[in-house]
């Protein structure tokens, strides 16, 4: 089985220029993702999609593969990811006979991502013959939507979730668990998911459930700074 694990950096970023290869502890953000990614004992090929030369040269460098540049009209600050991911499968297919069977999402902002996140993902996905396998986070109990709230015209506060519940939402202990997607810092589906569906989602979508401080995604400066932290906290 052919699994593809495709990194995506475009060059422009506004809240962090050059964002993707800004430094972190001393290396560019990217390499943390390339490391993770090449110790894998699942993913077949790594593939960087980027417009960029400069974060093109930073992935050689950590050893993956840059066979293509990617088009600029799938560089834009609205592209869709499924686009990206679409262009990448097929251009491997048509320009060198690899056919991917799963691809695998990798965004270089998440740097405390680890290669075992990228495995047992993987597993859990074969294993339950899924067609997605998506990264989450429990939903902390003070932001569960039973325990929202929201500003009135009158300028008062009101409950958001007004319908009877079946348990007590004050009492943390009974409020059911939810989960969100963290970023998503792992994201895998089966390739004909991507095009059947032009979708990373199929009908039948399995967890993979991750720790706070492993989720952390970079998308500012103080993200930048708090991943730093806890780097040295490790």
């Amino acid at each position: 089985m052919n699994i593809l694990g495709l990194i995506t950096a475009r060059g422009g970023s506004k809240s962090i220029p050059h964002k993707n290869i800004t430094p972190l502890g001393g290396r560019p953000l990217l390499a943390y993702t390339a490391d993770a990614a090449r110790a894998s004992r699942h993913l077949a090929r790594i593939v960087l999609s980027t417009d960029d030369e400069q974060i093109a040269a930073v992935g050689r460098e950590c050893g993956i593969e840059v066979p293509f540049m990617r088009p600029a009209e799938l560089a834009g600050d609205t592209t869709p990811s499924i686009a990206v991911a679409q262009h990448a499968v097929k251009w491997l297919a048509d320009e060198q006979g690899w056919q991917t069977d799963i691809l695998m999402l990798l965004q270089p902002t998440s740097p405390l991502r680890q290669t075992r996140h990228i495995d047992e993902a993987l597993d859990a996905l074969i294993a339950a013959d899924a067609d997605t396998v998506v990264s989450v986070i429990e939903v902390p109990h003070n932001f569960s939507p039973y325990n929202q709230m929201q500003i009135g015209a009158d300028g008062h506060l009101t409950d958001f979730w007004t319908q009877p519940l079946p348990f007590d939402r004050y009492r943390r202990q009974n409020l059911p668990k939810l989960y969100a997607r963290n970023g998503p810092v792992v994201l895998a589906c089966r390739v004909e998911v991507l095009f059947e569906r032009n979708s990373f989602y199929g009908e039948h979508i399995v967890p993979y459930v991750m720790d706070e401080i492993s989720s952390v995604d970079i998308d500012t400066p103080f993200d930048l700074k708090l991943a730093e932290w806890l780097m040295t906290q490790q």
